[in-house]
């Protein structure tokens, strides 16, 4: 991966989420975090508020990655913020750690992870869980 754009939701999906991409040694690094506008209703959280959770998640993600570069994105769709996310920096792969729930919590929330996969133009990578026994 010659330019990783990575998505970020908070501290913990930060720290785990770069410690499953310290295996692709990506050469450039760019860590998003998507600020979700309610598109007509009112946000979900302060813009505010979702703006420090995004600072605190690249001081994390820059504990394994000190020279990742970062992009706050805002949107009411999180799949398509990141996606032009990664044409705005010309990002050549996404790379992202899917997110826990069942079943029924992704059918319900539209399964982001598939359609971040199936909606991107370029290509995407699915990271594991990054354990590989490091602190």
């Amino acid at each position: 991966m010659a330019h990783a754009l990575v998505p970020v939701a908070n501290v913990a999906d930060a720290r785990a989420t770069a410690a499953a991409l310290v295996a692709y040694a990506p050469e450039r690094t760019t860590v998003v975090h998507v600020v979700e506008k309610g598109g007509g209703v009112p946000d979900k959280t302060p813009v505010e508020q979702s703006e420090d959770v995004a600072e605190a998640a690249f001081a994390a993600f820059r504990e394994r990655f000190p020279d990742a570069d970062t992009h706050v994105a805002y949107g009411s769709d999180v799949v398509e913020a990141i996606v032009d996310a990664a044409e705005e920096v010309d990002a050549t792969a996404i790379a992202f750690q899917p997110r826990g729930g069942s079943r029924l919590v992704q059918f319900l929330s539209g399964d982001r992870a598939l359609r971040l996969v199936t909606e991107a133009d370029r290509p995407v990578v699915s990271l594991g869980t990054g354990d590989s026994g490091e602190s």
